[in-house]
């Protein structure tokens, strides 16, 4: 069994719990997921069964797309709804909608983050949320992340109360945190904020409607049907280019072996060598031996040679 497999991850699990799950109703050891979903968090979570364990990197780099609900007025300590809160401004706000696209206006782009205190984020070798278990507080590393799209939804034209509330759609790259993206939104509106609910709505190739729920994936097991959802591990691969090989190379390619560099090197620095539209290999540039090109990824499993 090799594939993606798209899973709509329900609330109150973690990444892990899913994959745990997963192994039991699929009957196998090398099930891996795409990147971490808080337990609160519900959305597109892809998992990687067999041989596309080995592309789960690239998925993970692929762009993310999420609606959250941002809260104005009180601030906590994970940044999210889960955690104590650390400030709350009780006075009534009023707020134009003009405010608010402006605020988002400038946090799309490149923008710089600084990690929350409850996050995987290694600092000194131990995670941010271990010191913060502790209530250690520790200098965290500020990081460049890329926000490609900032959209305010259903928007109204003035937003007033103790509490305001509304909803965005944010497309964006690898490593961004949306519960600190909704602090900055606060802090250049001037209040205190705190991500209020998150749902991701896209990763990579898939979307929500791609997806099930493991229910349904259990299902679709016991009705022998999950080989027919499982999608090709070729999908994370989509941001390399691509060459057909032909039957002579195959063997060559097949078997790993170190090669003179193809021409497309020239402008890549990496390329997913395909047999019958099925990846063999990913190659990279030698690192040491210049003209010659390695494979950085085998998929020996993948393709099943005709005679």
């Amino acid at each position: 069994m090799n594939g993606i497999l798209p899973l709509w991850k329900e609330k109150g699990m973690t990444s892990h719990d899913c994959v745990f799950k997963l192994r039991k109703i699929l009957g196998t050891k090398k099930v891996g997921h795409t990147g971490t979903l808080d337990p609160s968090v519900e959305g597109v979570l892809p998992i990687c069964i067999g041989q596309a364990t080995k592309v789960a990197e690239y998925i993970t780099d692929m762009g993310k797309e999420y609606v959250a609900v941002v809260s104005i007025g009180t601030s906590t300590e994970t940044e999210d709804a889960d955690g104590a809160i650390v400030q709350t401004d009780s006075s009534h706000k009023t707020i134009n909608v003009s405010e608010i696209e402006k605020a988002l206006q400038k946090l799309t782009g490149d923008i710089e983050q600084i990690p929350p205190m409850y996050s995987a984020v290694k600092v000194n070798g131990r995670k941010l949320y271990e010191y913060a278990r502790q209530g250690i507080e520790v200098e965290r590393p500020k990081r460049t992340v890329s926000i490609h799209e900032l959209e305010l939804l259903n928007p109204e034209s003035v937003y007033s109360g103790q509490e305001i509330t509304f909803k965005i759609r944010i497309s964006c790259g690898k490593g961004t945190y949306i519960r600190t993206l909704a602090v900055q939104i606060g802090e250049l509106l001037g209040y205190p904020a705190h991500m209020a609910s998150l749902v991701r709505t896209i990763s990579g190739a898939y979307s929500q409607s791609d997806c099930r729920t493991l229910s349904e994936i259990a299902e679709l097991k016991k009705e022998d049907k999950i080989e027919s959802f499982l999608r090709p591990l070729e999908d994370a691969l989509l941001d390399f280019p691509s060459l057909e090989i032909s039957d002579e190379m195959y063997t060559k390619i097949a078997d790993g072996q170190v090669l003179e560099e193809h021409s497309i090197f020239r402008k890549e620095q990496a390329v997913v060598f395909t047999y019958n539209e099925k990846a063999i290999a990913i190659y990279i540039k030698h690192p040491t031996k210049p003209g010659l090109m390695k494979p950085n990824k085998m998929f020996p499993l993948n393709i099943v040679r005709g005679n």
